[in-house]
C-alpha cells in the first residue's frame, strides 16, 4: 500500500485529497473562470472583474437550492395545506360527535336509572298491595308495562351507541324519549284502527264492484239481445256472402270514420284477476260491435214506397226475354226524395251506362248502395252522408220505362238480394 502511494502520489495528504481535486477539476471544466468588463460611460473608466470557478459554482448551487425550495413550498401549499385543513375539520367533527355522544350517553344513563327506580317502586307497590281495587291494580300493571317498554327501548339505544361507530343520536333531552315512545304507541293504535277501516272499506268496495259488474253485464246482455234482432233478420243473407256475425263485429269495431267514430280497442285483463271482468269486457266488445254494425249496415228503405220489381230473373221490359234483375225497384214519381239508409261516403255521383243518373255510397265493411235512374243528384263525390240525408230525386233516366228507383246493395262490388235488408220482419 505504501509503495502504491509513494509511486503515484507525492504524499499521504495528496492521496486523501485526490478525489476532491478530481471533483473540483470537473467543476472547473463546467464553470471555468470568466472576466467581464464594465464601462463607466460618464467618466470614461473601464473596470474589469474576474469571476472564479468557485464563485460561479456557488451561485449555481444557490439558484438550484432556491428553485427546489420554491417548488417544495408550492407543492405543500397546493396539496398538503387543503389536506391538512380537511383532516383538521374531520378531527373537529369527530371531537364534536364524541362530545355529543358522551352527552347523550349521560342522558340515556340518567333516564335508565330513573326508569329502573320507577320500575322497582311499581313492583314494590304491586307486591304490597292488598286492599287495592281492580282498576288501581290494572293501572299499576299498565304503568309497569309502559316502564318496561321504555327500558327496553332505551337499552336498545344504549347498545347501539356503544357498538355502532356511525350511530347518530335521536334524542338530546329526557322528555323527548318519553314523548317519542307515546307518539309511537299512538301511531300504532292509529294504524291498527285505519287497517280495520281499510278492510271494511275494501269489503264494501268489493260488494259495490260485484253489484256494478252484475248490473253492467245484465244491461249489456239486454241491449245486445235488442241489437241482435236487427242483425238476425239478415243472417241468412250474410251467410250467403260468406260472412258471419263474429267477423262482422270485429271488423265493425276496427272501422273508423267521422260519422261512426273511432275504432274500439278490445279490453284485455290480467288472467290472474277474476274471470268476471274479462267476461264483462267481452260482452262490452260484442255490444259495441253490434251497435256499430246496426249503424253501418244499409238496413232499411231508401224511400217509403212499394216494391214493383224484386231481385232475380225477370222478363226484360224492353226485349221481353228473361234477364237477371240486379236490384229492387221502388215505385215513385219524378222528384220523390231518396234517402241514404246508413252513414257513408259518396264514391260516385253521375251518369252510368244503363243506369242513367246514379249515386253510389260506401258504408264500410265492404258494403255499398247504388241509386239509379235519378232525375237529380243532391250530393257530390266525396261527401259524407248520414241516414236520412237526401241524396237525389227519383226519375226515369237511363234504360228505364217510367219513373222509379232502381236500388242495389253490393258487397265488395257484387250485387246480392237486398230484400231482407229493406224489409222489416
Amino acid at each position: 500500500m505504501i509503495n502504491f502511494i509513494t509511486r503515484y502520489f507525492t504524499s499521504l495528504w495528496a492521496f486523501i485529497t485526490s478525489p476532491f481535486r478530481a471533483i473540483w477539476r470537473v467543476i472547473v471544466r463546467i464553470f471555468p473562470p470568466r472576466e467581464f468588463t464594465v464601462m463607466d460611460t460618464p467618466r470614461g473608466n473601464v473596470y474589469t472583474f474576474n469571476q472564479s470557478s468557485f464563485w460561479r459554482f456557488t451561485r449555481f448551487c444557490g439558484k438550484i437550492g432556491l428553485t427546489l425550495w420554491a417548488t417544495w413550498s408550492t407543492y405543500v401549499f397546493v396539496y398538503h395545506r387543503p389536506l391538512l385543513q380537511k383532516r383538521t375539520q374531520q378531527l373537529e367533527e369527530v371531537r364534536a360527535t364524541h362530545a355529543r355522544h358522551m352527552s347523550d350517553l349521560q342522558t340515556y344513563l340518567a333516564k335508565y336509572n330513573d326508569l329502573t327506580r320507577d320500575l322497582n317502586v311499581t313492583d314494590d307497590k304491586i307486591l304490597r298491595a292488598k286492599d287495592l281495587s281492580d282498576s288501581e291494580k290494572e293501572k299499576l300493571m299498565n304503568s309497569r308495562v309502559k316502564t318496561w317498554g321504555e327500558l327496553d327501548f332505551l337499552r336498545t339505544r344504549i347498545v347501539e351507541m356503544l357498538r355502532d361507530e356511525e350511530f347518530e343520536p335521536e334524542y338530546t333531552k329526557l322528555s323527548e324519549l318519553s314523548v317519542e315512545y307515546e307518539l309511537t304507541r299512538a301511531e300504532n293504535e292509529e294504524l291498527k284502527r285505519r287497517n280495520i277501516q281499510m278492510a271494511e272499506t275494501m269489503a264494501a268496495v268489493a260488494d259495490a264492484d260485484n253489484i256494478i259488474v252484475d248490473a253492467v253485464a245484465a244491461l249489456t246482455k239486454e241491449n245486445t239481445e235488442e241489437l241482435h234482432k236487427n242483425i238476425k233478420r239478415v243472417n241468412s243473407t250474410l251467410v250467403s256472402l260468406g260472412l258471419n256475425e263474429l267477423t262482422l263485429i270485429r271488423n265493425a269495431n276496427k272501422h273508423s270514420n267521422p260519422l261512426v267514430g273511432s275504432a274500439f280497442s278490445p279490453i284485455e285483463f290480467d288472467k290472474t284477476l277474476d274471470a268476471k271482468y274479462q267476461k264483462l269486457a267481452d260482452g262490452l266488445e260484442r255490444w259495441n260491435g253490434l251497435r256499430r254494425l246496426n249503424q253501418m249496415l244499409p238496413l232499411g228503405k231508401p224511400v217509403n214506397a212499394r216494391i214493383t220489381s224484386n231481385y232475380g230473373t225477370r222478363n226484360d221490359p224492353f226485349t221481353g226475354k228473361p234477364k237477371k234483375h240486379r236490384g229492387i225497384d221502388f215505385a215513385g214519381k219524378i222528384g220523390t226524395e231518396l234517402m241514404a239508409v246508413a252513414p257513408g261516403r259518396v264514391v260516385s255521383a253521375g251518369e252510368r251506362v244503363g243506369y242513367g243518373t246514379t249515386v253510389e255510397i260506401d258504408h264500410g265493411l265492404g258494403f255499398t248502395t247504388l241509386y239509379a235512374h235519378l232525375s237529380r243528384i243532391m250530393v257530390s263525390r266525396g261527401d259524407w252522408v248520414r241516414p236520412g240525408t237526401v241524396i237525389g230525386l227519383a226519375g226515369s233516366s237511363g234504360r228505364s220505362t217510367g219513373p222509379h228507383l232502381h236500388y242495389e246493395i253490393r258487397y265488395k262490388g257484387s250485387p246480392f238480394d237486398p230484400t231482407k235488408f229493406v224489409k222489416d220482419e
